[in-house]
């Protein structure tokens, strides 16, 4: 199945959007849960305000803690805070009463009858903080149920040690509030929390965040929904260009050129696609140019044979020594002109021939030279060559540097007006070796300069196709020296014709 872009954002943005607020519900259920009872137990050492006030009170008053008595501390804490709540409920101010046990001592009396039974627990406290519970043993700090606020309350000594009301077991962890007098602590009272008193409170707002969720489930929906129209809608419209672009290109119509103004990469795309699109019409005009230039190149000569035959067959020429000489030029110019499209050919898929060995290039190059002498000399052209570099040394093919060579001197004699001058020399720049060919005028037009070397190009004028040639000699030796590792360019020369410069490496060992 097929999923459109809109879906597929609409799927992402919603999962991500779920996934954000399972995350936020769980995370919030282990604060709850984790943090609630710290909270709970905070509030009730905040509730018992009246209970520490009364007993600072009480122990300024009797300078110490003694006023605690020894038989019923583990009950007296919940004596003490129903008796603050009564008093609250009366509307009596909250004040000590002076308990029997903090009286002067009496004189002695004689001895007591034994003891009656013990009295039976205490009964309910008034109060929702203090419902009816039985005294629990002191030892225990987690109970098996939740006890009331009453029964979880110690007081401790300024030094933690137990006083009265719950006490607390050895690992227990307790909610204190420190009571001051006189500027001092004298004592805690601490608060423990009961097995599990916020659970009621925890689960009941995650009930009510629970009942919540479908809200935010359906808001998640729609702002998926939104977000991913908004995006589709952002990114749609130029990727349904580049597929149309791509369509076009497909359909060879390589006029086309998207919208690059985003910023975005998107936006880069775009302008690679243009670029692209560019150098691929680049380069469909240069296969036409290079069919039509090919068929025109190759027209020519076969088109003089077939007249020539014609001749021949009709009787109207007879098969003399001329005859045959030129029906053989024809045929020498036509196989060169296959040749050199056949080397072309296999230099632009990489599988051109070269064979480099160490080689010296000036050497080649004067011999060269000086095979042209005799041409040069016919048609009045001087032929300067200059002195040896200090190295010369390279890497290269020999019979490929020839046919370089002889192309760029074959170039001067053609295309120089007799009574010019045709220099040879080179130099070492850096770790290359520089070799120049340099003619006389007529020159180059600046805007012809960076066209000499493509293939078929002529320049037009005094450098036509009167002179002869298919113009594939500079493109064929550009493409030999650049399979060579070296490079071709082409510049003004000082007595103003066409200087062509051969760069290749040194040698490392060149001396």
């Amino acid at each position: 199945m097929k999923l459109s872009i809109g879906h597929r954002l609409f799927a992402s943005v919603l999962l991500a959007i779920l996934a954000v607020a399972a995350a936020a519900v769980f995370l919030l259920r282990q604060n709850v849960l984790a943090g609630f009872g710290e909270y709970a137990v905070g509030i009730e050492l905040d509730r018992l305000e009246d209970l520490s006030n009364a007993l600072a009170r009480q122990y300024r008053a009797r300078g110490g803690w003694e006023f605690i008595p020894d038989d019923a501390r583990a009950d007296w804490i919940a004596q003490e805070l129903a008796r603050l709540q009564r008093q609250r409920a009366d509307g009596v101010p909250a004040s000590p009463v002076p308990l029997a046990s903090a009286a002067p001592p009496a004189p002695p009396a004689p001895p007591a009858p034994p003891a009656p039974p013990a009295p039976p627990p205490l009964p309910p406290l008034p109060g929702p903080d203090v419902a009816a519970a039985p005294p629990t043993p002191p030892e225990p700090d987690v109970d098996p149920a939740p006890l009331p606020l009453a029964r979880r309350i110690s007081l401790l000594d300024a030094h933690g040690v137990w006083l009265a009301g719950r006490r607390p077991g050895p690992d227990a962890v307790l909610a204190r509030r420190a009571l001051d007098v006189g500027g001092r602590t004298v004592g805690y009272l601490a608060v423990a929390r009961s097995a599990r008193p916020s659970d009621a409170l925890a689960y009941a707002f995650l009930r009510q965040l629970t009942s919540s969720l479908w809200q935010i489930v359906a808001l998640a929906v729609l702002l998926s929904a939104v977000a991913a129209v908004l995006l589709a809608r952002h990114f749609r419209s130029p990727i349904r260009q580049l597929a149309a672009g791509s369509r076009a290109l497909a359909e060879d119509r390589f006029d086309l050129r998207l919208d690059a103004g985003r910023s975005d990469e998107l936006g880069d795309l775009a302008r690679h696609f243009n670029a692209l699109a560019g150098r691929l019409a680049g380069a469909e005009a240069a296969r036409r140019q290079w069919v039509a230039d090919t068929s025109h190149e190759l027209r020519t000569p076969l088109a003089v044979l077939r007249a020539q035959l014609e001749a021949l067959q009709d009787g109207v020429r007879s098969a003399t020594p001329d005859t045959l000489d030129a029906m053989l030029r024809q045929v020498l110019a036509l196989n060169k002109l296959i040749d050199e499209l056949y080397v072309l050919a296999r230099a632009d898929v990489g599988a051109l021939d070269c064979k480099p060995v160490p080689v010296d290039l000036w050497t080649l190059a004067r011999a060269e030279a000086q095979g042209f002498a005799e041409r040069f000399a016919q048609a009045g052209l001087v032929l300067d060559i200059g002195d040896a570099p200090a190295a010369a040394s390279v890497r290269a093919d020999p019979d490929r540097m020839r046919q370089v060579l002889d192309n760029l001197l074959e170039n001067s004699l053609r295309y120089t007006a007799p009574g010019g001058r045709v220099c040879l020399h080179a130099h070492a720049d850096g770790d290359r070796l520089l070799v120049h060919l340099d003619d006389g005028a007529p020159g180059v037009p600046d805007a012809a300069l960076a066209h000499l070397g493509e293939r078929f190009y002529r320049v037009d004028a005094s450098r036509s196709r009167a002179h002869g040639g298919a113009g594939l000699g500079l493109a064929l030796s550009r493409r030999l020296l650049e399979a060579q590792g070296g490079t071709l360019a082409f510049a003004h020369a000082p007595q103003g014709g066409l200087r062509a410069t051969i760069a290749l490496p040194l040698e490392g060992d060149a001396t």
